[in-house]
């Protein structure tokens, strides 16, 4: 079997410079990791990850704890896991993913957690190993989430722009810091420009949308724009407004939120607020890895601005005015 020298050898590197690559990555230059790696690769060379963590009193594990309901139709989370996964293998750790019933299954190094909900806060504080959350929270606690204030902003910053005369926001019926704070984002930017807030909430299915855009539609004059806290909202509008025959973007817009995979599948295609779901996976990972080096030392927050999308369900801002 190849030894730590060999991979020495092979990439012109002193051993130190091998267990560094190793051991502590962030350490290194990216081309020197480039170097070895591609020298371990050659050679099929494993590190022995297990004696290194038992050396280390760690087990190279991290648990990825979700409390809420998973939709195996949208792949939000595989990208989501996509990016922590990435990263931790970056260090040598693996991740486990655990629903409610095994979570206190085996060991890991740290924990992180996404859906956290009011009523899961009162045992948070009783983990003994260092978390991060995946997820906006006004408790205090360390997080990695979407700007999603500034992303309704822009979504309602773009139906403006595009000469939509009514703003509406479909919302999400739930009291939590995510929702609230898109609100916000819609509330501030309609009272910027002299307009009336006008929000509706449902719960995040699109058939709660589509039914009462369906059968309330007469409340809504042509040239209204819908800013939905969601993909799904944002699709079931999108429906109902076909349903009764109107025709986006020109009677009505619609503008979505997550930029996933629903947004794709629509016709027309959704225009939306896509968040960098694989980026904020990644940040989730590094943080806490950080987290365990400092001993549990507070990193606070980490905020990513999403891009706004333009499709098929708004005018282009462009030819607002034209034709």
């Amino acid at each position: 079997m190849p030894t730590l020298s060999d991979v020495a050898r092979k990439a012109n590197v002193s051993k130190m410079t091998v267990s560094r690559v190793i051991n502590h990555p962030e350490k290194v230059t990216d081309e020197l990791k480039n170097l070895v790696f591609q020298a371990m690769k050659d050679l099929n060379y494993k590190p022995n990850v297990a004696a290194k963590a038992l050396a280390n009193n760690k087990t190279q594990i991290i648990k990825f704890f979700i409390l809420e309901e998973i939709d195996t139709t949208e792949p939000y989370y595989m990208n989501l896991l996509m990016g922590i996964s990435k990263e931790l293998d970056k260090h040598q750790y693996s991740l486990q993913l655990v629903m409610e019933n095994s979570f206190d299954l085996g060991q890991s190094d740290g924990y992180i957690i996404t859906g956290m909900r009011e009523s899961d806060y009162e045992w948070i504080e009783r983990l003994e190993k260092p978390y991060v959350l995946f997820g906006e929270n006004r408790y205090g606690y360390d997080y990695i989430d979407t700007d999603n204030s500034k992303g309704t902003e822009i979504a309602t910053e773009h139906a403006i722009n595009s000469g939509y005369n009514r703003i509406v926001y479909i919302g999400i019926d739930v009291k939590e810091p995510f929702e609230y704070s898109r609100e916000a984002g819609y509330i501030n930017t309609v009272q910027k420009y002299k307009k009336v807030p006008e929000i509706y909430r449902f719960k995040n299915r699109s058939s709660f949308s589509y039914q009462f855009i369906k059968d309330e539609i007469g409340r809504f004059s042509k040239n209204t724009a819908f800013v939905c806290s969601s993909d799904r909202l944002a699709i079931g509008i999108e429906r109902g407004l076909q349903k009764k025959n109107m025709v986006l973007p020109n009677d009505y817009g619609v503008i979505g939120f997550d930029g996933v995979f629903l947004d794709q599948i629509a016709y027309p295609k959704l225009t939306t607020i896509k968040q960098p779901v694989i980026d904020m996976g990644a940040a989730c990972a590094d943080m806490l890895l950080n987290k365990i080096k400092q001993h549990g030392a507070p990193q606070g927050n980490q905020l990513f601005v999403p891009e706004l999308v333009v499709r098929g369900s708004t005018r282009n801002n462009e030819k607002v005015g034209q034709g």
